[in-house]
């Protein structure tokens, strides 16, 4: 088992979150791969997006509906910072995944993250769980509480 899939296999037990995790036949790279893989809606793909905080110099992460895009404006009043772009070489120091298999938990330190209000139209969302092959299921309440993220609208 890869160091990163079992870090978000790890934090989703200590948040008492009982998830299987399930390794897929093809790529859940993107949306799209990630719902034809599940069987699901692609809003239910709970695609994490993430932005270096100019003022910070450290992640922040948006969990957004599969169908979603983040408002950059949006995002940055959120965080209350500017937000750029964040290179995979931050993205893989900060989390420990690489681009394409960011979970929404189970990073090397915390991230500040911020989860879109659309994903809690739905029983369960779908999310990376470290690996661009592995995912989980998980009711979006209990996804907010684990991730330890705040419900914002920064979506465009």
């Amino acid at each position: 088992m890869s160091k990163s899939l079992a870090r978000v296999k790890a934090a989703l037990a200590l948040a008492g979150v009982r998830a299987e995790v399930l390794e897929m036949a093809a790529e859940t790279r993107t949306a799209e791969q990630a719902a034809a893989a599940a069987g699901c809606a692609v809003d239910q793909i709970a695609k994490s997006i993430i932005f270096r905080g100019e003022a910070s110099g450290h992640v922040v992460l948006f969990v957004t509906a599969g169908g979603n895009r983040v408002c950059v404006e949006k995002a940055s009043a959120v965080a209350g910072q500017p937000l750029g772009k964040a290179d995979a070489g931050l993205v893989r120091a900060e989390t420990g995944f690489a681009i394409g298999g960011v979970a929404p938990v189970g990073h090397l330190a915390p991230v500040r993250t911020f989860i879109d209000p659309r994903l809690t139209d739905f029983a369960l969302v779908w999310a990376a769980a470290g690996t661009p092959r592995h995912i989980f299921a998980i009711a979006p309440t209990d996804l907010i509480r684990a991730s330890g993220a705040t419900v914002a609208d920064f979506t465009a």
